[in-house]
């Protein structure tokens, strides 16, 4: 694997240290000492890069193209998927992929942005960035969450909704403004976590949430860096700059109340593990929405709307 720019110093020393395994085997001879060593020295790098990331590096990998996405992670942790298709007004969205399914002992509903793994899949997928019959297939979806008392999970992973002209003439952001408005008073538990990229409305579309959560190496932010770049320095060029000015990895964003936690991955990213990554996700999931099942249904949306509502207060 090439690996992305900054993992080019972990790629070589791992290189090195197969180049020399298999060395030893065709040689025979006992190098084992100096394997350790090398392994020992490659240990305490991953550790200084991963620990130590850039928002722009983050951004990075989540946009790897091995990392797990939403159908990844109801294989790994959910049973019974039955899969809902169409918005019973125009199409079915293959950007978003929505159904009932169950986690541990829980029935839910699994709703989800997902992309391709080639550019055919990706093609049919568009790039994750969903079309409005995808926001409303996802509402038509909650709804019935919320008929037959269902919590909703929510795994986002988009660039943003898409802006094409089609997309616009259907309503785009009529679809999404609707999204918003219903989600914010659905009378049934809702968690969303980012699982990839969180690009403006196209996460928010289906964001709303009792309880909001980023994976480590997550973004979330009202747009991207490249396109805040070329608004603010009219240079694309500029995305690491802008990646930093927007504030929208984990950390920065739970600092600014815009979520509610950080769900750990492993050392790399959540593609070096995604059997870990996903009973971090389970564990916090669960324990959620264990909470959540406890409060009345009023509670429930008063708690989300003074959510919402506390954001952005100065002073």
């Amino acid at each position: 694997m090439a690996g992305l720019d900054f993992e080019k110093p972990i790629v070589e020393l791992e290189k090195k240290i197969q180049e020399l395994k298999h060395f030893i085997l065709e040689k025979k001879i006992d190098l084992s000492s100096e394997v350790r060593k090398l392994e020992d020295k490659l240990e305490h790098l991953k550790k200084d890069t991963y620990t130590n990331l850039t928002a722009w590096q983050r951004v990075q990998l989540a946009r790897h193209p091995q990392r797990p996405y939403t159908l990844d992670y109801i294989n790994l942790l959910m049973s019974d998927f039955i899969q809902i298709h169409g918005d019973r007004l125009f199409s079915d969205d293959k950007a978003i992929v929505a159904g009932f399914a169950k986690l541990d002992n829980d029935k839910i509903i699994i709703i989800g942005h997902q992309k391709g793994r080639d550019t055919k899949e990706n093609l049919r997928r568009n790039f994750g960035c969903a079309h409005p019959e995808g926001y409303r297939k996802a509402l038509r979806v909650m709804q019935l969450a919320e008929e037959f008392d269902l919590p909703v999970i929510v795994f986002i992973d988009t660039p943003g909704a898409y802006p094409g002209i089609g997309a616009e003439e259907r309503g785009q952001a009529q679809a999404i403004a609707q999204n918003l408005r219903d989600m914010a008073s659905m009378a049934t538990p809702i968690i969303s976590v980012v699982i990839g990229e969180g690009g403006s409305g196209g996460a928010l579309g289906v964001g709303v949430a009792d309880r909001v959560f980023v994976l480590e190496n997550s973004y979330y932010s009202v747009i991207s860096p490249e396109g805040c770049a070329a608004i603010l320095w009219k240079n694309g060029a500029k995305a690491p700059e802008a990646a930093e000015v927007l504030k929208l990895t984990g950390e920065d964003l739970l600092k600014l109340g815009v979520i509610d936690g950080v769900i750990p991955e492993p050392l790399g990213g959540a593609h070096c593990n995604p059997q870990r990554t996903a009973e971090n996700l389970r564990s916090t999931i669960t324990k959620n929405l264990k909470e959540l099942k406890t409060l009345a249904k009023e509670e429930l949306l008063k708690l989300r709307y003074k959510k919402f509502r506390s954001m952005g207060v100065v002073g």
